[in-house]
């Protein structure tokens, strides 16, 4: 299996973290008693600004979770096909020759999925395999990875896509002046990516692809940690759960479990010169250095998207591979991690061949 393309997509309504402050000490006025809190919170996270789905002053005109929600499967589709429309072109292919369509979001819900909206919007297959993923978050540009990869293991001829959308303004919650939903007003922000992978036969019939093996994944679940992260959902939409224990549970477990993966693959850390990490934070970036001992530049991709669009939930991990893949290219048979960590708490761990 072969990841044959990523592809990131944006809306058009982009502000520097300096605006986006302004624009969140107005829109919460006098209920927010610090608002040297806020910005303090909004430059430890060390973004420099993000896209929004929509204009930053037409939020104050959003009254209800419904009227988000509509907004949300507009945005979505749009960014979704865009996604999906460059993906396929980096990888020479059509979207007639797409077997398997997986999307996965954590901030809006549609029925019909966004994803049966896709193949009406760019006439994909009728009979294209698709399958929704909601509630999995920041791990699930990974997860969304590894299960297309099953996918095209049982269908070797056959390419299968991702899309990811999160559009985490459309959550923000007037009323929740928590600490958490502080530094989720800085941190958190809008985008779109998509991924195509290919199967081990998939060249006999189609292009030549030149992206990375997937040569193995793996899950792993923490019991009994529900409540480090996730939404408490309510009429009024999504309330942010984030817990301050992450980056210690990062750290107590990361490091062990990669060496356990990469050990049932015959490999040890030392010969992985490539990682692609899901940008959590500068907290979760800070754990995972530390887990993994990553301290000289190796992580440089993921801090850089951080800094240049925040924290995308499931689309940021893609978002990085992208920068990868088309700037930092590893050299031909370097071997690399992919992974990201999100609600359940869980993690999600590709080992790649460049």
């Amino acid at each position: 299996m072969r990841i044959a393309s990523a592809a990131s997509a944006f809306p058009k309504h982009y502000y520097t973290q300096k605006v986006l402050l302004e624009r969140l000490q107005d829109y919460w006025g006098d209920q927010l008693k610090n608002p040297l809190l806020l910005a303090r919170l909004h430059r430890n996270v060390t973004v420099d600004g993000r896209y929004l789905a929509i204009p930053a002053e037409q939020y104050v005109d959003i009254k209800t979770w419904g009227e988000a929600n509509d907004i949300w499967i507009r945005v979505a589709q749009e960014l979704g096909e865009q996604a999906l429309c460059v993906a396929l072109q980096n990888a020479g292919l059509q979207p007639s020759d797409l077997g398997c369509l997986l999307f996965t979001t954590v901030t809006g819900v549609a029925s019909p999925s966004i994803d049966g909206m896709l193949i009406n919007r760019m006439g994909l297959p009728a009979n294209i395999r698709r399958t929704p993923i909601f509630g999995l978050g920041c791990v699930a540009g990974a997860a969304g990875i590894a299960r297309a990869s099953d996918y095209v293991r049982a269908y070797p001829k056959q390419a299968a896509a991702l899309v990811s959308v999160e559009l985490c303004s459309l959550t923000l919650q007037r009323e929740d002046l928590s600490v958490a939903n502080l530094i989720s007003s800085g941190l958190f922000a809008d985008g779109a990516a998509a991924v195509i992978v290919t199967g081990p036969e998939f060249e006999t019939t189609g292009p030549k692809i030149s992206g990375p093996k997937i040569l193995a994944t793996r899950s792993i679940f923490y019991p009994d940690t529900e409540e480090m992260m996730g939404w408490k959902i309510s009429e009024k939409g999504f309330r942010i759960i984030l817990s301050t224990e992450v980056p210690t549970l990062i750290r107590e477990n990361l490091g062990r479990d990669v060496d356990v993966f990469l050990a049932d693959n015959g490999i040890q850390r030392s010969d992985l010169k490539s990682w692609v990490l899901h940008t959590g934070g500068p907290k979760v970036l800070e754990a995972y250095g530390d887990a993994l001992g990553l301290h000289n530049g190796q992580l440089d991709a993921s801090w850089d998207c951080l800094r240049k669009v925040g924290n995308l939930s499931s689309a940021s991990v893609l978002c990085v591979l992208e920068d990868v893949m088309k700037n930092r290219r590893p050299e031909p048979g370097t071997l690399g991690l992919l992974a990201a960590m999100g609600p359940g708490f869980c993690s999600e761990l590709l080992l790649l061949e460049w």
